[in-house]
């Protein structure tokens, strides 16, 4: 989508600059604090709309996202294109270190109610995509997986890993956005203070 739409959305966020460890474990010189994004509906509202056009023609039976901005954007979708709603929550990852880490967890109630669904996966902001990804990673199992979608898309790493699954991939605003491995990280090389944060949509 346009710059436009981009800039538009981050006037209902707040950022801040410097060198951040993301939940997949990429560093980045971003954060963005989604926290109050849902806070205010109807300022989201015009996002969420042009999101659940996009994902429509997948005709979806589940509409799924990690909690928490995810789940709250999933549910206003899933009433949107008349799917059913669900949500992964965070466990504790099994690895004691590397990258894409996280790992959620679909409610077993959740998991029982349909058989093979069609899922279209959804979270607020995504950037490497590792909330999406363990979502991914928990839902393939039981359903098939049509579309991954996102209200802003930072940079292409997650979009990339889906991509390549063959999942289509849709973001109502896209915005370019530098992460790194750690150990090929500029900030840390300069010996920048290293702060770890949930997101900026990781």
């Amino acid at each position: 989508m346009s710059e436009t739409s981009a800039a538009a959305f981050i006037e209902l966020v707040s950022g801040r600059n410097g060198h951040f460890s993301m939940e997949s474990g990429l560093h980045s010189a971003l954060w963005l604090d989604l926290d109050a994004l849902f806070a205010v509906p109807a300022r989201v509202e015009p996002f969420v709309l042009a999101l659940a056009e996009m994902l429509r023609p997948l005709h979806a039976d589940v509409v799924c996202g990690p909690l928490l901005g995810g789940a709250f954007l999933a549910q206003r979708i899933a009433t949107i294109v008349g799917a059913d709603f669900w949500y992964t929550e965070p466990t504790k990852p099994i690895d004691a270190a590397g990258l894409y880490r996280a790992r959620y967890r679909l409610p077993r109630a959740l998991a029982s109610r349909l058989s093979r669904p069609r899922v279209a996966l959804v979270d607020d902001v995504m950037s490497a995509g590792s909330s999406l990804r363990a979502t991914y990673s928990e839902v393939n199992s039981r359903a098939e997986v049509v579309g991954v979608g996102s209200l802003l898309q930072l940079g292409t790493v997650g979009a990339d890993y889906f991509g390549a699954l063959g999942i289509p991939v849709m973001a109502v605003a896209q915005l370019p956005f530098d992460s790194w491995r750690p150990t090929e990280c500029p900030h840390c090389a300069a010996g920048v203070p290293l702060e770890t944060v949930a997101a900026p949509a990781a």
